[in-house]
């Protein structure tokens, strides 16, 4: 198969949700049809205590959410699909935020009794900014829920999208008896058996055959008649350009544990969705079909097999093919490094794979070269943009509670702030470490992380900051900033790069720091444009 053809086949997507909308049932089915894993495993289930592919750690098992980003690649039908499946919990957004800067697509699972939640309003903006083309799926319908035409309102009106529904419920909850496909104009009956792995199609190329009645009742016939015109009245027809532009956003209904609904699903989404698309670094866009390899780590995992101290880095290839065992321009460090194990992932094997393909996801062994953000090349110098660190919300003094590890604190702490599980601060006044996180949640997963995997023990008190600020004076020599490092002396740190940080105790301080010394910029971001 030919290079492009290589590209035109790869879909790289992540699936963003609210926690519990059944964004990790929906990955697991999705790896069902593609005859990635054999049998499904419900999350949450206690019965079943083999927990989901795609949740990695025991933290996550304890508490049913996923905490890490998992990658998962299989094939279906003449396509490479890989997904990233990022954490719902909003404690641990900053790793959901980061990759979504590797996926080309997005779909959106929304829960069909609890509509559109606070963490899918965040998440659906970041994506929004990106113009991420973004597929909805409204999950669960063979629960009590809202309205069909309702929920839609409400995905217009809350996530500001376009919608245009490419299927839609034949009933409800108590009355839910399949849905009708619009895309392939099939309808889908649904048995209420989540035995059944792929459910019956009936195709129905005229809705106003007689035969409907038949098999769902005069009632429902007449009402699922109404809805489709209706649809036709309200709604914009569907447009792959609109779609790919981000100014329309296709709607799916189903039921991920009852696998219904999903076929359709993915059977659209690998007709529709983009391959992989061009990115933007600092000094030119990157097209993916150029011959010249580019990638970006977007992620980093430590011990992700805990009887092997591995680190691996993920890198989203852009441009070109990796391979394996060639030389590559590490452009921060401006070394040349060479990767005899590349990993490609599949379901929850790991591989080693000889050449890579853009939109790929590969695992590569780190030894503490690569940071989050990294570059990746045949020796161009250039970085990639769009994966800063965001001010944290929460933060905390770290202290050592056994004086006997203190190295391996050291170290598991460097290594967690490199993977970007929290953001470490050092103060200049006494070189105290501050860890900075979006979620509280984080420092439970740190201890635990700390304690388990490098044996080390420790506690935390409180830090009065607010928000950390980023400081970028337009004169480092003048005295203003002189001044500014004298005042705020006693809240200046430095980040993991060495950049100055102010942290802040409130937003009324930011404000008149602000106003009183206006040559000293104020960034919230660690990408300082």
């Amino acid at each position: 198969m030919s290079f492009t053809e290589e590209i035109k086949r790869r879909r790289t997507f992540g699936i963003i949700s609210h926690p519990d909308a059944g964004k990790t049932t929906l990955t697991e089915k999705l790896l069902l049809f593609g005859g990635a894993i054999q049998e499904a495993g419900a999350v949450k289930n206690n019965k079943i205590k083999k927990g989901a592919t795609s949740d990695f750690m025991e933290i996550e098992r304890q508490r049913g959410i996923s905490v890490a980003t998992s990658v998962l690649a299989f094939n279906y039908k003449d396509k490479k699909i890989n997904i990233l499946d990022t954490p719902g919990h909003k404690d641990f957004a900053e790793d959901t935020f980061r990759t979504l800067t590797a996926v080309d697509s997005v779909i959106v699972v929304i829960d069909v009794a609890k509509g559109v939640e606070e963490q899918t309003e965040k998440l659906v903006e970041v994506c929004r900014m990106r113009n991420i083309p973004m597929i909805v799926f409204i999950n669960k319908l063979d629960r009590e829920g809202k309205d069909a035409f309702d929920l839609m309102d409400e995905v217009e009106k809350k996530l500001k999208l376009r919608v245009a529904p490419l299927s839609f419920p034949i009933g409800m909850g108590y009355d839910f008896q399949g849905i009708y496909n619009l895309w392939e104009k099939n309808i889908n009956i649904f048995s209420g058996d989540s035995r059944k792995n792929i459910e019956d199609t009936i195709a129905f190329s005229d809705i106003h055959n007689p035969e409907l009645e038949k098999i769902i009742g005069s009632k429902a016939a007449e009402k699922l008649r109404e809805e489709l015109e209706l649809i036709d009245e309200v709604y914009p027809p569907f447009s792959r350009e609109e779609y790919l532009e981000g100014t329309l956003q296709p709607v799916f209904f189903g039921s991920a544990l009852n696998n219904f609904g999903v076929r359709e699903l993915l059977d659209c989404f690998i007709e529709i969705a983009p391959s992989p698309r061009a990115k933007d670094s600092d000094s030119r866009t990157v097209e993916p079909t150029e011959t010249k390899m580019s990638g970006f780590v977007f992620k980093i995992h430590a011990n992700m097999d805990p009887k092997h101290r591995d680190r691996l880095a993920f890198v989203k290839i852009v441009s070109g093919t990796f391979e394996r065992n060639k030389p590559y321009t590490h452009v921060r460090l401006n070394k040349a490094l060479k990767f005899s194990s590349p990993n490609a992932f599949f379901a929850e094997r790991k591989e080693i794979v000889d050449i890579s393909y853009p939109g790929d996801i590969v695992g590569l062994h780190d030894t503490g070269n690569f940071k989050i953000g990294d570059t990746l090349t045949e020796g161009e110098l250039m970085s990639f943009k769009g994966i800063p660190s965001f001010s944290p919300e929460h933060f905390r003094y770290i202290n050592n509670a056994d004086p006997l590890k203190s190295k391996q604190l050291e170290k598991g702490v460097d290594q967690l702030m490199d993977e970007g599980v929290a953001q470490l601060f050092t103060l200049e006044m006494n070189n105290r470490k501050v860890i900075g996180t979006v979620g509280a949640l984080q420092y439970e997963v740190i201890q635990y992380r700390l304690e388990h995997e490098y044996g080390a023990k420790c506690n935390y008190e409180n830090f009065p900051a607010h928000k950390a600020c980023w400081v970028k004076p337009e004169d480092p020599k003048n005295s203003e900033f002189a001044e500014f490092k004298r005042i705020k002396q006693k809240f200046l740190a430095h980040d993991k790069y060495g950049q100055l940080v102010f942290l802040a105790d409130s937003e009324f301080t930011i404000q008149m720091t602000q106003s009183k010394f206006p040559t000293v910029k104020l960034f919230f971001t660690s990408e300082m444009d």
